[in-house]
């Protein structure tokens, strides 16, 4: 009896049992990175854009598939492409239409009065307590040292095209991997400052590509993605230790200095002087972003970029010119801006690069207003509004 009044014991699980485990999914793929939040921008939102992949992780693709046929790859993608956020043919005749006949009326006109060169320097000495350019305040070895040589006349295998797919490839990854708009345009300066010291074959382009966004990543991201991710991406297109051989010849090359400027950080002081709108400030980061694939924009000054991009942002939503706040804080007078807002402005209307269109999509969304869905000035009135500003 007394054995019978003994605890009841709890009998062993066995061996060939299934814990009730959840098990994780890839390294890379357990959810959304952590962000830097920060309140001024918009692009922190809690919604998953559509470019993701289905179970909520990085979309895998490579960037040029064949990269012998990119061109033809290139075109092939824009027309599948075209169906999903092309505009209806109605509505995109009727914005863009009459303004792209006059604008290219009066091309040649606008070219001769304002070429795309650096504006002359002021006839008078500025006023010792006015802020300058930050160009001017640093010394003539310091101004130079960011300023983007012509690099493409010596890379024999990689062209401005190709440059223009590989920077829509990381706008894709900055999108899929919820990234900083700083890591965006901090790893599109490395691939540039790059590929001016070394000359570099075309099947080892979207490597150095993906090893910048890398790098940049740790430089501006709290938590930035992992080396495994990146080659994920990528399609398992490379190897590891090819990918930190790279890393390892872009900050040797570079000399471990990439902390480079970049006219993101520009823009946002910029607009915060001027108390412009979230709205405002959106047009002209798209503005800016779109500037990240033409090989013409990389060698301008960031700072006189951001200003341009928001002059014309103020200009498009009729908020008024470049006021004196901004001068004052920019270093930047209106008729220093004038020319590249123009050129901005063209480049809007004409959309060189329609068959690439991560970045025309990215902000056609709600999310950041569809500002890209904005119609482009007149070029007449444009030129009329900056001359009586």
């Amino acid at each position: 009896m007394a054995c019978s009044q003994r605890p009841r014991e709890r009998m062993p699980l066995p061996r060939n049992a299934k814990m009730l485990t959840t098990k994780q999914s890839r390294a890379g793929k357990a959810g959304p990175a952590t962000e830097n939040v920060d309140p001024e921008k918009e692009e922190s939102c809690h919604a998953k854009r559509s470019s993701s992949s289905p179970q909520g992780g990085p979309k895998k693709r490579s960037a040029f598939g064949d990269i012998t046929n990119a061109r033809k790859n290139q075109v092939v993608a824009g027309k599948k492409e075209s169906v999903k956020v092309a505009p209806p043919k109605a509505q995109k005749a009727h914005n863009t239409l009459g303004v792209a006949k006059n604008n290219e009326i009066n091309l040649k006109k606008l070219m001769k009065k304002t070429p795309p060169t650096a504006p002359a320097e002021p006839k008078v000495d500025p006023v010792p307590e006015k802020p300058v350019s930050v160009q001017e305040l640093k010394p003539p070895e310091q101004r130079e040292k960011f300023m983007l040589p012509d690099y493409m006349e010596k890379q024999t295998d990689i062209s401005g095209d190709m440059r223009a797919i590989l920077v829509d490839w990381m706008v894709e990854v900055q999108e899929n991997f919820e990234l900083n708009h700083e890591t965006l345009y901090l790893a599109v300066k490395l691939v540039d400052h790059y590929l001016v010291e070394v000359v570099s074959m075309r099947e080892k382009l979207q490597l150095i590509g993906s090893t910048a966004i890398l790098i940049a990543s740790k430089f501006e991201e709290r938590c930035p993605p992992c080396v495994d991710d990146f080659l994920y991406i990528c399609d398992d297109a490379y190897k590891r230790e090819e990918l930190i051989a790279m890393e390892m010849s872009i900050l040797s090359t570079l000399k471990f200095d990439i902390n480079i400027p970049i006219p993101y950080r520009f823009l946002r002081r910029f607009a915060k002087c001027a108390r412009a709108t979230m709205e405002t400030l959106t047009l002209a980061r798209f503005l800016c972003e779109m500037t990240l694939q033409e090989y013409d924009y990389a060698r301008e000054s960031p700072s006189k970029l951001a200003a341009s991009c928001l002059l014309l942002a103020l200009t498009m939503k009729n908020l008024g010119g470049w006021t004196p706040t901004l001068e004052y804080y920019s270093g930047y007078s209106a008729q220093d801006l004038h020319p590249l807002v123009k050129r901005l402005n063209f480049l809007l209307t004409y959309q060189p690069r329609d068959k690439l269109n991560a970045v025309r999509s990215k902000y056609s969304h709600r999310v950041f207003f569809e500002v890209a869905k904005v119609t482009p000035m007149d070029m007449l009135k444009l030129e009329e509004t900056l001359a009586s500003s």
